[in-house]
């Protein structure tokens, strides 16, 4: 066992010839390698480390962040770390296939669902999670211990839609993608002869759409953990899903076969349309709040916007310098988040397609012909908030990061080891995080009054595009001040 002491601190971690860690941290490099523009910040964090015969959590541990020169360190928060939900570690278990490569809450937040590995589905009442982790006490000093929920002492609960119970899903593959869906009996179907189906969506109904690694798409009832269909069309791995938040119970899926699919739920799983579009991998899809614009991301800098009513490409957003990975859309619709290889997340406004907003990972930033290089700043997942003003970015660098669309640095970061996915809950009290050793870790979300400019774009963006709000009969100083703008 060696003694290391970190750089800019008195903090002396211990470290083990079996660290978790796969790659050295920024930290472990000399002082000549490190940016001459920019600077690096020590960030405490609560890191599960393990060596032969033990698991401990060490407390004082560090990672160094990279942040632009006009970040001031005091000005940067710890987020609020409130609990996690382990995998027990099987004998024999392999280290390949655990990953939670996926999580996913329940529309009505009755719901909350993640990969454990191996092809196991997990899902828990969220209700249940939150009184584990005894998050309405966060705020209170002294009184908050965060928590853990194994399987072991996770029991199972009744099963029924009065008392939501927890149950195991085993999907038969390795699981890369989730979704859940809620019906909504009055949307009616594309299809004509829907009365002649097998299944009649009530309005209590709750699906869940699992993508697995041979390309198929298995749809369950999460109330009762049955099979509901089993789409097959794909020919590679189903990356990602998402449905249609109008309750239509259209489902689209992204996959490495290069195509995106549309497949109709209330028309028994009928496939509607293939779109095709991308050149290599489609890693993630994510909807409009309207559900008539999609956004897909793949390899090659991809960003896709598709006409969901024409299922006709609207454009392509330029930006990025390398794969790009994850996206998701703000609740008025009016911005939409990509993260990226690159080591950046960008805001666009997608109604024009321009940027708005860089977050950046590393600084100095790597030049474009270097951005496709490996590197231990990748951006794996983003994730907008419900209140519309806060954004979260999972990266290699052991972080999680909090932003606000208003500033270019972060509010709150905490560490997180191998992180891959993450989501905000339904009403954006909590964030979740996904990692490669099946666990999912959670945080309270950076609490923030919203302005009163924020309130309004956010009321007139959600039935107003960006062309129509240039266009009212207003003065410019109101249009301005409606509007987002470049920051």
């Amino acid at each position: 066992m060696a003694e290391m002491i970190e750089p800019y601190s008195n903090v002396v971690t211990l470290v083990t010839p079996d660290d978790v860690f796969a790659s050295p941290a920024p930290w472990q490099a000399p002082a000549s390698s490190w940016p001459a523009s920019g600077h690096y910040i020590p960030v405490c964090g609560n890191v599960v480390r393990t060596s032969p015969g033990r698991t401990e959590r060490t407390e004082n541990f560090l990672v160094m962040a990279s942040f632009p020169d006009f970040v001031n360190e005091n000005e940067i928060g710890k987020a609020k770390f409130i609990g996690e939900l382990l995998v027990p570690v099987a004998p024999f278990d392999q280290k390949s296939g655990r990953e939670t490569w996926t999580v996913a809450f329940a529309p009505d937040g009755s719901y909350f669902a993640w990969s454990q590995g191996h092809r196991i589905v997990k899902l828990v009442p969220w209700k249940k999670c939150l009184n584990n982790f005894a998050v309405g006490s966060v705020d209170v000093p002294g009184t908050q211990v965060a928590r853990r929920l194994s399987r072991q002492n996770s029991g199972e609960g009744p099963v029924g839609r009065s008392e939501p119970g927890e149950h195991t899903i085993d999907c038969g593959d390795i699981v890369w993608g989730l979704a859940f869906g809620s019906s909504v009996p009055e949307k009616p179907s594309r299809c004509v002869n829907i009365e002649w189906h097998r299944f009649k969506f009530g309005q209590d109904q709750l699906l869940l759409a699992t993508g697995l690694n041979n390309g198929r798409i298995k749809i369950w009832d999460v109330y009762t953990g049955k099979l509901l269909l089993n789409l097959m069309d794909h020919t590679d791995i189903v990356r990602d899903l998402t449905f249609a938040p109008d309750g239509s119970l259209v489902l689209v899926s992204a996959s490495r076969d290069k195509t995106l699919r549309v497949w109709d739920l209330k028309d028994d799983g009928n496939m509607m349309k293939v779109l095709r579009g991308h050149q290599s991998w489609v890693y993630c899809c994510s909807f409009s709040p309207d559900s008539s614009v999609l956004c897909s991301v793949g390899a090659g800098k991809a960003v896709l916007l598709w006409d969901m009513d024409k299922y006709t490409l609207i454009r392509k957003l330029e930006g990025h310098h390398n794969d790009v990975v994850s996206c998701e859309f703000s609740p008025d619709g009016a911005l939409l988040a990509t993260a990226s290889y690159d080591t950046r997340v960008i805001v666009w406004d997608p109604h024009v397609g321009c940027v708005l907003l860089e977050l950046g990972h590393l600084f100095p930033p790597p030049s474009p012909i270097f951005a496709g290089g490996a590197n231990d700043r990748w951006v794996r997942s983003v994730a907008f908030c419900h209140d519309g003003l806060h954004i979260a970015s999972i990266a290699d660098d052991r972080l999680v990061r909090f932003w606000s669309i208003y500033e270019r640095s972060p509010q709150a970061v905490s560490s997180l080891n191998n992180g891959l996915c993450c989501t905000f809950s339904t009403d954006g009290s909590v964030l979740a995080a996904g990692s490669r050793d099946g666990s999912v870790h959670f945080w309270a979300s950076p609490r923030t009054i919203a302005s009163l400019q924020h309130l309004c774009r956010m009321a007139l963006r959600r039935v107003m595009p960006t062309q129509q709000v240039q266009k009212l009969p207003v003065p410019s100083r109101i249009v301005d001040y409606l509007s987002y703008r470049i920051f």
